[in-house]
């Protein structure tokens, strides 16, 4: 089997392709990124290709299979440039793969395409798909949701997967994580237990899993003859007391508005990327039944949530990174003062 990845260099990308590599089914590799990682792993070839712009039919042709992982978060000031790559990028992707005959094409959905949800139970893979309507996030995945309805319709020689994923973490993506959601102002060193006292608690709770164990729900995805929608997370839910707990701090329940208006403020003062919409959004996302990655996926993860996020703090403390420009940890330059230079969430 030849598979292309779109987005190979980044977070999921990278842990991709390593468990491409050791799978006997996969003969080959292509990457597929915007800038030529360094990075060698085995049975891999890198190619420059913006799904913008370039023509993405000669890199599929020899294709069996496409991942489609490629996402531009930033810059949130700028939602039209976001929506040209997320949407009209990944409209061009999923053409190209119907234009040259690709028999398998797996999606990196979200768990940010679902409608809010309740609380107090699980949602499986049939619940409404139409996003946050004032997060630019969750509008791209929700609309390439119906994309990809379509696209079922009328190719059907072609099988489509969809993995709706919580947040993903491994330490070596950490310095990318940082750059993309918190900004320059956020010291490394501040990661450390015991440093941060308080967390404010605005009942927040998330899913998430371990960028290992993401990947290898891509892999079976390619691998095993399944189809449609697959929700993936691990255990336990975490929260604000989980994380103060993995810090040494103590979490304080407060009221969500003056959280969300110190974010607002830091954000239109370019101070930070993250957009308030973004925790709109994190604040009314359902929580997600992954019994379907169970029974017919044959997944399960080997990291705990918890284990997920502590790594990936470690990996803020110690500016992890890899050899891949997403990932590299000194994109920033010295004293991030490219990051500064960029306004944070003002360009890409």
């Amino acid at each position: 089997m030849r598979v292309v990845i779109v987005g190979a260099s980044g977070n999921v990308g990278t842990s991709l392709v390593e468990a491409l590599s050791q799978d006997g089914q996969v003969t080959s590799v292509l990457g597929l990124a915007r800038r030529r990682p360094a990075w060698r792993p085995a049975k891999a070839e890198w190619a420059e290709a913006d799904i913008t712009t370039d023509d993405l039919g000669t890199h599929f042709r020899a294709a069996d299979a496409v991942v489609h992982l490629a996402w531009r978060f930033q810059p949130t000031h700028n939602p039209i440039m976001t929506w040209n790559t997320n949407v009209l990028g990944s409209i061009r992707v999923f053409r190209a793969v119907a234009d040259a005959g690709v028999r398998t094409l797996v999606h990196s959905s979200s768990v940010g395409a679902y409608s809010p949800g309740p609380k107090d139970r699980r949602v499986d893979e049939s619940w409404p798909t139409h996003g946050w309507p004032t997060a630019a996030y969750a509008r791209e995945k929700a609309y390439l949701e119906r994309v990809l309805d379509t696209f079922e319709r009328e190719h059907t020689g072609c099988r489509v997967v969809r993995l709706r994923p919580g947040f993903i973490f491994k330490g070596q993506a950490a310095s990318e994580q940082r750059r993309l959601f918190a900004g320059p102002l956020l010291p490394n060193p501040l990661m450390r237990p015991g440093l941060v006292p308080i967390l404010p608690d605005p009942a927040m709770a998330f899913q998430a899993l371990h960028s290992l164990d993401a990947a290898e729900a891509f892999r079976l995805a390619l691998t095993e003859s399944v189809h449609g929608p697959f929700n993936i997370a691990a255990e336990p839910v975490v929260d604000v007391p989980a994380l103060a707990g993995l810090l040494g701090a103590k979490s304080v329940r407060v009221p969500s508005w003056p959280v969300r208006g110190l974010l607002a403020t830091a954000w239109h003062l370019r101070l930070v990327p993250a957009s308030p919409d973004l925790f709109d959004l994190v604040m009314r996302l359902p929580l997600m039944d992954v019994t379907r990655a169970h029974t017919e996926l044959g997944w399960s993860p080997r990291y705990s949530s918890l284990d997920a996020v502590s790594e990936f703090l470690d990996g803020l403390r110690t500016g992890a990174g890899m050899d891949t420009p997403p990932l590299d940890s000194a994109a920033g330059g010295p004293l991030r003062i490219r990051e500064f230079m960029s306004r944070a969430g003002q360009r890409p």
